[in-house]
């Protein structure tokens, strides 16, 4: 299995990208070996990702890098880089690999100190590997000074240096930007084909593929922790029975505080896991030694990653509601589907019978209004409203219809 074979349902891309891959071994050997370059090449020094929530924007970006790295025997002789096995591809793909450096969103922005080493290792040549990687998870997050130290190294590159962009849409990002980048956009995987990966990679049971893959309408990421995660599956089943639970003002009060709750739980569950990870790299990095104590001036770097790790768990609480807001907009879509007479590509098929009844109980307008409450309730959290002040509103507005 090659770093291709796991971008579901991104067939043109793939291609697009392992045709730059080829093209950027043949200018790495050129230039190793001295000789003059190929006269016509695909690849390019910035490239931007866009594409729907799910799409598998980053994953694309971390497979190309991969390939980028591949140091892989048959590529050599001519085969596609990115083997997947090889050291290059395999610490590419983990995220360990000294020559491909990460930047995502940790609170609402990525600010300008979080980009100025990344900007500054960019001028760099590689380390160990084949190109200098700067893949950005959240190019849509930069602000205005951020952005304006991703412009100067996206116009200036060092020769052996390539940016990855990832961002939801090309209006996203900043346009003196993109116009220095090729586009490439992806599009949200079938959930067929979004089973099938889940069955063949994850070895997940075909009836639980299914599920999952059509409860999260193609999203990867999502279908994937929602196959694999029977927590996920409880919280989403939770999340289902909201809609049935906001009859009166208790029922919304009470409903909005456990969907807070849950996503806060959620939250520290997966902060706790790359918390611990983080801590313990970095303090064997600064020698720590047994029993975990630290050398001198270093409490410095160690209060900067738990400075860091706070602003996350922020917004990862933030990011587990909105998948729950995700799950109960599809949920009222459904129901408009119903009310509207169709049966086709239900999302929460598993739900069938809370979908009726609200379908009887109400009518279409109704619906769409709840939807643009949920909406709403996205809005504000946006706005760094206070989670559950804006989740109270929302579970109040699905209440009055």
């Amino acid at each position: 299995m090659t770093v291709w074979d796991d971008l579901v349902g991104q067939e043109k891309v793939s291609d697009q990208l392992a045709a730059a891959a080829r093209d950027a071994d043949a200018l790495v050997t050129a230039t190793t070996a001295g000789t003059a370059p190929p006269e016509a090449s695909s690849m390019t020094h910035a490239w931007l990702f866009t594409g729907p929530p799910g799409a598998g924007r980053i994953q694309t970006a971390r497979a190309f890098a991969a390939a980028l790295q591949c140091v892989s025997p048959d590529r050599a002789l001519g085969g596609i880089p990115g083997c997947g096995f090889c050291d290059g591809c395999h610490t590419a793909l983990v995220g360990t690999h000294a020559d491909v450096s990460t930047v995502a969103a940790v609170g609402a922005e990525i600010l300008v100190k979080d980009m100025r080493d990344t900007v500054r290792k960019s001028y760099t040549s590689p380390a160990t590997g084949r190109w200098q990687i700067i893949l950005v998870e959240d190019a849509e997050r930069l602000n205005e000074k951020s952005a304006n130290a991703v412009l100067k190294a996206v116009e200036e590159p060092a020769p052996r240096t390539v940016w990855l962009l990832c961002a939801p849409s090309i209006e996203d990002v900043l346009p003196t930007i993109r116009s220095r980048c090729r586009h490439l956009n992806l599009r949200t995987p079938s959930v067929d084909a979004v089973a099938d990966m889940l069955v063949r990679r994850e070895g997940v049971e075909p009836a639980v593929a299914a599920s999952a893959a059509r409860a999260t309408q193609g999203h990867v990421d999502r279908a994937r922790r929602l196959a694999t995660d029977p927590a996920a599956r409880e919280r989403r089943a939770a999340v289902l029975k909201l809609p049935l639970r906001v009859e009166d003002v208790g029922g919304c009060l009470k409903a909005a505080q456990e969907l807070v709750d849950a996503a806060a739980e959620d939250a520290k569950q997966l902060a706790e896991e790359r918390d611990t990870k983080e801590t313990d790299e970095l303090k064997a990095a600064m020698g720590a030694v047994q029993g975990g104590r630290m050398p001198r001036g270093t409490a410095g770097v160690m209060k900067d990653l738990e400075d860091m790790q706070k602003r996350r768990r922020t917004r990862t609480q933030r990011d587990s509601l909105d998948v729950a807001l995700t799950d109960l907009t599809a949920f009222y879509r459904d129901v408009l589907a119903l009310q509207l007479g169709s049966r086709i590509a239900l999302a929460n098929v598993d739900a069938e019978d809370a979908l009726e009844r609200l379908a009887r109980a109400s009518t279409p307008e109704s619906t769409l209004r709840r939807i643009e409450a949920i909406a709403a309730c996205a809005e504000a959290l946006d706005r760094n409203v206070t989670p559950l002040l804006a989740v109270e509103a929302m579970t109040m507005a699905l209440r009055a219809g």
